[in-house]
């Protein structure tokens, strides 16, 4: 009882819900408060919880984009000076504990949000209405922090910790805290990178998974770390050191070359361009008629900067000279990932996109300035800018000039588009070419399908992207709010928001997409908005308005109008 009248913000977060919460967190921030000040060096003194002043003038960012407020000295001075009527109470010896399993049942605003940093827990359900990066925040629910934070370097900073520390509520068990991320075992999955947790699975073995849309968005260069994946067999675990490329088919016979090679033998080159898998909205094709293949959304694409060193360079060093085109019509790509028959996933690409000296095809061993991710082909990987994602094999371990495509299923029996008409009874594989370059696509990733505005707003802000294959750039995106009676004209963007804007590439080498934006009024007499977006490149080609005469049986090239519809809340 002592404790509960000593913890004067007790009455001013009103009634405690047990039912809710293990332990409400005005108890609980109370508790730490008493014992932190004896604890270790990660247990951080905390100040008593602030009143109803405090909370309108806090905002600041936990999880998602934003800037960070400071609060108030006056605010926290007036606060001290209502605490030096507290007497001194003797300390709590240890916090509360909860397990990971008691933290992940806390993950929307009905069971409360609870968060995880450095082995604290945090009850951040009453911040998360003032969070100016909205119901981002949510992404971390029931998880940790740190790998959120990571994507957001804002929050390195002592009063965004001054400002968590309020919301804590006890530590992480030991036990949780010192659990392995991985277990080894025969599972040839076992040995698999750990992912960020915003990514949305679409399998785990093989790992797919792509970013939230409202994320993906956000920056120009996608984060190596939400970047979406798109894996066929178990990561490989390659040693840079022992790494040997092979490359043969031509008249030098077979090279071999080292990491160490590529790196100081060939000239280094970098290139932004934007990965798409062919299965990118296959989920639009599925509410149409069922397809085969993951389930994915819209944002099953990204884009990086890639560095590395030219195909073509290579192929030279090889022995390649023009005569080769009379007899040579493909570059073959294997890669080191391999499934329990030791077959490994392949593709190929044409012999003149590989030759190319605009087509920049890579070999690449830096993703965003850093070495290659395990996910996306570590230690070289191919990347072969406006082609299908699917001919950009990672885990590159060998390099093949032929006058025939790559036999390997990926190549042969999969990514290729057929006839709405064409079922699993009819399909023929070998009647259609292997997708290469892909078509012109957009997509909103803001606001959701489902959203709600205020009709106070008066008006609605549409974010999305765009991207055209074969190196043709987006040259224009049009938006509608009244699913496309009437439209406007969005605004592009080809670099981050704090950049000057990129210079427009060569005719050709628009490897890289765009983002978009457009704020639009609301329709007065409106209950409910449809917005679509349908974009344009250089050569004229525009999306086709409805998925229905572009459906196939494997659910690849869904590119037609995205549509999200919102709803109006009246005042």
């Amino acid at each position: 009882m002592l404790l509960l009248r000593r913890c004067r913000s007790l009455t001013r977060f009103g009634p405690l819900n047990t039912q809710r919460n293990p332990v409400a967190p005005a108890v609980a921030s109370c508790a730490v408060r008493l014992w932190s000040s004896g604890g270790s060096e990660d247990q951080r003194s905390y100040r008593p919880t602030h009143g109803p002043r405090w909370r309108h003038a806090l905002a600041g960012l936990l999880a998602g984009t934003g800037a960070v407020l400071a609060y108030g000295l006056h605010h926290h001075q007036a606060e001290q000076s209502d605490s030096t009527s507290l007497q001194t109470i003797e300390k709590i010896s240890t916090p509360p504990i909860f397990t990971q399993e008691e933290v992940n049942s806390h993950r929307s605003l009905e069971d409360g949000v609870w968060v995880t940093y450095k082995g604290g827990v945090y009850d951040i359900t009453e911040f998360v209405a003032m969070h100016p990066g909205g119901e981002k925040i949510l992404l971390a629910a029931g998880g940790a922090l740190e790998p959120f934070w990571a994507l957001y370097a804002v929050h390195n900073q002592e009063h965004v910790l001054e400002i968590l520390s309020e919301y804590k509520v006890g530590e992480l068990s030991a036990e949780d805290q010192k659990k392995q991320q991985t277990v080894k075992s025969s599972d040839p999955y076992s040995s698999d990178p750990v992912r960020h947790p915003a990514l949305r699975i679409n399998s785990l073995k093989p790992f797919n998974a792509e970013p939230p849309p409202e994320i993906l968005s956000d920056s120009y260069i996608t984060p190596s770390a939400i970047f979406f994946k798109r894996n066929h067999l178990p990561v490989p675990q390659v040693d840079p050191d022992s790494y040997q490329l092979q490359v043969e088919g031509l008249s030098e016979g077979v090279l071999m070359l080292s990491l160490k090679d590529l790196k100081t033998r060939f000239q280094k080159h970098t290139v932004t361009a934007t990965l798409q898998c062919a299965g990118n909205r296959r989920s639009e094709m599925n509410k149409v008629k069922q397809v085969k293949g993951l389930n994915w959304g819209i944002a099953a694409i990204s884009n990086a900067t890639w560095s590395g060193v030219r195909l073509r360079d290579v192929l030279m060093a090889a022995g390649y000279y023009p005569d080769v085109s009379q007899w040579a019509r493909h570059v073959q790509f294997e890669g080191l990932d391999k499934d329990v028959t030791g077959t490994t996933y392949g593709a190929s690409i044409p012999l003149n996109k590989a030759i190319s000296e605009d087509g920049d095809v890579l070999l690449a061993y830096e993703m965003n300035g850093e070495d290659l991710p395990p996910d996306h082909g570590y230690p070289v990987r191919v990347i072969v800018p406006g082609t299908v994602g699917a001919r950009n094999v990672k885990w590159l371990g060998k390099i093949i000039v032929s006058a025939e495509e790559s036999s390997s299923h990926w190549q042969q029996n999969d990514y290729k588009g057929f006839s709405p008409g064409t079922d699993w009874d009819t399909v023929d594989f070998k009647s259609a070419p292997a997708i290469q370059e892909l078509p012109i696509q957009s997509a909103i990733t803001m606001p959701a399908d489902g959203a709600v505005v205020d009709r106070s707003d008066e008006e609605v802000t549409v974010k999305g992207y765009a991207w055209s294959g074969g190196g043709r750039e987006v040259v224009r995106v049009d938006v509608s709010v009244d699913g496309g009676k009437t439209w406007q004209v969005a605004q592009l963007r080809s670099s981050e928001k704090e950049q000057a804007p990129a210079p427009s590439p060569a005719p050709g080498q628009a490897w890289a997409w765009k983002l978009w934006e457009v704020t639009a009024p609301l329709p007065p007499e409106a209950q409910e908005l449809e917005i679509v977006c349908k974009a344009v490149d250089n050569s004229y080609n525009m999306q086709p308005d409805t998925v229905s005469p572009i459906w196939n049986l494997r659910g690849v090239l869904s590119n037609a109008w995205h549509r999200v519809k919102v709803k109006i809340r009246e005042d």
